[in-house]
């Protein structure tokens, strides 16, 4: 016995198990596009089966065509800030699949405007695309995560926060920067009442990335310029950076994590 227990703790040391993701279903909100669409690569390229979702089907459907060069992809369209919208998209993935090893919480939305001007939708729009909107679709899928979580590998949920809700951002984004601060608190919350259920639920608070909710910043070389002087490794996050965690979060290697927020932004958030 003592045998068979240390071949095979080696066996599982091996990085070829340690970070496999091949075989399982994940799920990955805002697929279509920025960093959803680098994760649902990576999940892709790696063996999983990746179903993604969004609002503009078009964009969608073209997401998932060049996603399927890679592996297996499915597009699901929903705009999962309307629960009837959602529970649509939960039940077209139940019509397909039984079980959900990986969720993948990307979806969101940001509005800026200065103090004093910022409007009461701002603030709406925003909380439910990033907050209401991946803890109602999480407690959706809960059945389908039960279904392949045990204790030495549990179902995993990834949360997209955000490094402005971990510092004061520069910029008037006052309702983005509450959400993600508020994805935070909410993936620890839900990771303590999920740990039981054999569920994992884990953040990952990417600095910047090129995205349409960065072109703004970063399509400009001077802007551009002087985000990669403000961070410490002096670069913007690769598809590599992004992906790495999410694997990481998402196979045996990460088995033992939840209630964590990891950020993935070249040491923006050591400023503090």
């Amino acid at each position: 016995m003592s045998t068979q227990r240390n071949l095979a703790t080696v066996e599982g040391m091996e990085i070829s198990n340690l970070f496999d993701v091949s075989g399982r279903t994940a799920i990955v909100t805002g697929g279509s596009r920025g960093i959803g669409y680098m994760i649902a690569e990576g999940l892709v390229r790696n063996g999983a089966k990746v179903y993604i979702t969004s609002r503009k089907v078009e964009e969608l459907d073209q997401a998932a065509e060049q996603l399927g060069h890679f592996g297996d992809c499915v597009a699901l369209p929903s705009d999962l800030s309307n629960e009837a919208s959602m529970l649509g998209f939960v039940e077209s993935f139940r019509d397909r699949e039984e079980r959900l090893h990986i969720l993948v919480n990307n979806a969101g939305a940001a509005w800026g405007a200065p103090l004093g001007e910022f409007p009461a939708s701002g603030f709406d729009k925003v909380l439910d695309v990033n907050v209401k909107a991946p803890f109602m679709l999480t407690q959706s899928l809960v059945p389908e995560l039960r279904a392949t979580g045990t204790s030495e590998d549990p179902a995993r949920v990834v949360m997209i926060g955000s490094i402005d809700g971990l510092r004061v951002p520069f910029g008037d984004n006052y309702s983005y920067s509450a959400s993600k601060a508020g994805v935070h608190m909410l993936a620890r919350h839900m990771a303590h009442h999920l740990a039981s259920e054999h569920i994992n639920v884990n953040v990952i608070a990417p600095g910047p990335f090129e995205s349409k909710m960065m072109s703004y910043v970063l399509d400009d070389p001077k802007r551009r310029a002087g985000v990669v002087a403000s961070t410490p490794l002096g670069r913007i996050g690769t598809p590599e950076d992004i992906v790495g965690a999410t694997i990481f979060l998402s196979s045996r290697a990460g088995a033992w994590l939840t209630g964590v927020t990891l950020p993935v932004d070249g040491g923006i958030s050591t400023h503090g």
